[in-house]
């Protein structure tokens, strides 16, 4: 289209519009009504706020001072224990089952194997049950001592570990056929 039919498109449009109906009275009435205060309800919020706080730290210091009038101090019977996970019925059936049924197959399992890794097998054994054993002597001294605690569990999981290592080394060689 060019200027002139846009022109003459603008020139056909009606100027004058009348509303379908009146709307001044609500002009009118939004204009004279009286402003809305908003202070008024943050104010109302603020109060309500404070109540609820004074309210909670009342009841708070009630609580607190009752309690420490009527004080009751229980002390529970306590059995005291010389701790030491060096004795293997100290350490759990299902820990005992899993270890004496990997021990057995680890006696049969490191015959199937050549003499130098058998000697290597059984150093390193020989090194986890000294460890073992100089940290159940050190928790005889300290038997409270976390940090040795951990760590004897933790020889205790490498014991384990090794026995599942042997037993599971000469049945992969066995039943490998891509040989």
């Amino acid at each position: 289209m060019n200027d002139d039919k846009i022109t003459q498109a603008a020139q056909q449009l009606a100027t004058d519009v009348t509303p379908e109906r009146d709307l001044w009275s609500g002009i009118a009435a939004a204009i004279e009504a009286p402003e809305r205060r908003r202070w008024t309800p943050m104010l109302a919020q603020a109060a309500v706020v404070l109540l609820l706080v004074g309210a909670s730290s009342a009841i708070t210091y009630m609580a607190l001072k009752d309690s420490n009038s009527t004080q009751v101090i229980a002390s529970p019977e306590m059995v005291f224990e010389q701790v030491s996970f060096g004795n293997r019925h100290k350490l759990g059936p299902a820990f005992q089952a899993v270890r004496d049924e990997l021990a057995g197959d680890f006696e049969l399992e490191l015959l199937r194997l050549s003499p130098q890794t058998r000697q290597d097998i059984e150093t390193d054994m020989g090194s986890i049950h000294a460890a073992i054993n100089e940290m159940n002597n050190a928790l005889e001294g300290d038997p409270e001592n976390i940090l040795l605690q951990k760590q004897l569990l933790r020889m205790y999981r490498e014991e384990l570990a090794l026995l599942q290592r042997v037993s599971g080394l000469s049945r992969s060689v066995m039943m490998r056929n891509d040989i």
